[in-house]
């Protein structure tokens, strides 16, 4: 009875019943709405302090810089490797499938698309480095933060040993108190996906669903063959662990990834499972999820590949090859960019129409479905972060 009790079992059971709630009951489902976003705002609350403290504390608490750098370039290495192959299956498994026909653009949805600002190289560099660290954390700028924390640990492995000692005893302690934060709010799981998922599907229904079906499920495929062959035979070959053993012990993240379809959000998660139930020392976890939460969007890039070559299709565009390596190499390093917050592959998905010169008005045509798979890759993108999580814990050691 117990095991049925189980979080993983209500959580599952919140989401299957959250599509029925939603379906039979919208409008009540979207009033209920608020009670999802307060759950979601619950997690929020914990990013800024948990990466902060995780980070640092991972760093000072590492024997010297010989190791930061081996664990760094380790992480490095992984998140690339993975997002690298995450874009080529996204183009394979197109061109198997090649879903999606020809069609116009009516000019009432162009206003549905989200506009974005050109960033430049040099742009998105200087990005990194925050100006007024306050104002950063104030605005959840995650990038700029880790940034600041890596070059505060950093500095700190320099200065007097008691003083690091007292930052570190710090910084623990900070970390400590979020981590029971967070199992008070993991507790909440259950009913906070009940809400989100009733009011995504009170909003859009399950129309979505099928009207894009050819390219809803190739984008599903090329997911699901990531999910569940490619980055479990990295971690089986490079880690010498049972991936499948290790999904069964941390398997929260990923369903409240699903439920929230933020990366960032679920963080405090990821932390707490990678650590007490999949075996990751704390250092290792406290820098390689933060970390890959910001970075590693293997699901995003993946999706995003997909989503440029189906509307090419739809644009009555022929992609030659080098049109399709440049999205390759775009979608790999625009997914690095992509915060990990709901939609922002939409955001980053103009800057790779634009560098092949498709029309960014046709990804009005694909909203509809987006919020749906958005659960889908940010699952993906979580379950690649603890996969390399264990795979650099295991290496390391």
């Amino acid at each position: 009875m117990k095991k049925l009790l189980s979080l993983e079992n209500l959580t599952l059971l919140g989401i299957v019943a959250g599509i029925a709630f939603g379906y039979f009951l919208p409008k009540v489902a979207l009033e209920l709405a608020f009670l999802g976003q307060v759950y979601l705002a619950l997690l929020k609350m914990l990013i800024i302090p948990i990466v902060v403290a995780s980070i640092y504390i991972a760093i000072t608490g590492l024997s010297g810089i010989d190791e930061l750098k081996s664990i760094g370039i380790k992480a490095f290495i992984y998140y690339l490797s993975t997002t690298a192959l995450a874009v080529t299956l996204g183009l394979v498994v197109f061109n198997i499938f090649d879903p999606g026909a020809p069609v116009s653009v009516p000019e009432t949805t162009t206003h549905h698309v989200a506009s974005a600002k050109e960033l430049s190289l040099s742009d998105f560099i200087v990005s990194f480095i925050p100006t007024n660290i306050f104002e950063a954390l104030s605005r959840g700028a995650i990038l700029p933060i880790i940034f600041f924390t890596i070059l505060f640990g950093i500095a700190s492995i320099h200065i007097l040993p008691q003083k690091k000692q007292t930052l570190y005893n710090f910084f623990d302690a900070i970390n400590d108190a979020m981590m029971v934060i967070a199992k008070w709010i993991i507790a909440l799981t259950p009913a906070g996906v009940f809400f989100l998922i009733a009011s995504t599907v009170g909003k859009n229904g399950l129309d979505p669903l099928f009207s894009l079906y050819s390219y809803a499920l190739t984008v599903l495929f090329a997911l699901a063959l990531h999910a569940g062959v490619i980055l479990p035979a990295i971690a089986y070959i490079v880690g010498r662990f049972n991936p499948y053993r290790y999904f069964t012990q941390i398997k929260e993240a990923p369903l409240i990834a699903f439920s929230t379809a933020s990366s960032s959000a679920t963080l405090p998660v990821s932390i707490e499972v990678a650590e007490e139930k999949g075996g990751v020392d704390k250092k290792i976890a406290g820098f390689v999820l933060p970390l890959g939460a910001t970075i590693n969007m293997d699901g995003t890039a993946l999706y995003e590949s997909i989503a440029v070559m189906f509307i090419a299709n739809l644009a009555g565009v022929d992609l030659s090859l080098s049109q399709q390596i440049l999205i390759f190499l775009t979608a790999t390093f625009a997914s690095i960019g992509a915060a990990g917050i709901p939609g922002a592959g939409l955001i980053m998905m103009t800057m790779i129409l634009d560098s092949v010169g498709l029309p960014t008005e046709y990804i009005a045509l694909i909203i509809a479905v987006d919020r749906f798979l958005d659960m889908f890759r940010t699952s993906i993108n979580v379950w690649g972060d603890l996969l390399g999580a264990k795979i650099i814990d295991r290496i390391s050691r």
